[in-house]
């Protein structure tokens, strides 16, 4: 009888084939195209080059999720944190 460990990390985001579920989403729309290129296409060389290029699209998605901080431009972290209300208003 198979067991199964229950699932802890439930805060943690929903992850297809290792990829979160928009760059999976931006993948299948890849994919999708190249099928129809395919279809449309009898050429021998066009459907290598697209298995090349959505294997190299799946390789540099995956390093993007494990990585985020590549496409980190500014401070994540504000100057001053205060808890003070803002009114809108410059007293200065």
């Amino acid at each position: 009888m198979k067991r199964y460990e229950v699932y802890r990390n439930i805060r943690k985001r929903a992850v297809i084939f290792g990829l979160p579920l928009s760059l999976f989403a931006l993948m299948m729309v890849a994919i999708l195209v190249s099928l129809l290129v395919i279809i449309f296409s009898f050429s021998f060389g066009i459907i290598i080059g697209l298995l090349v290029i959505n294997a190299a699209l799946y390789i540099s998605l995956t390093r993007i999720a494990h990585n985020p901080q590549l496409f980190q431009m500014g401070n994540p972290f504000p100057k001053i944190i205060s808890n003070k209300r803002n009114s809108g208003f410059n007293y200065e």
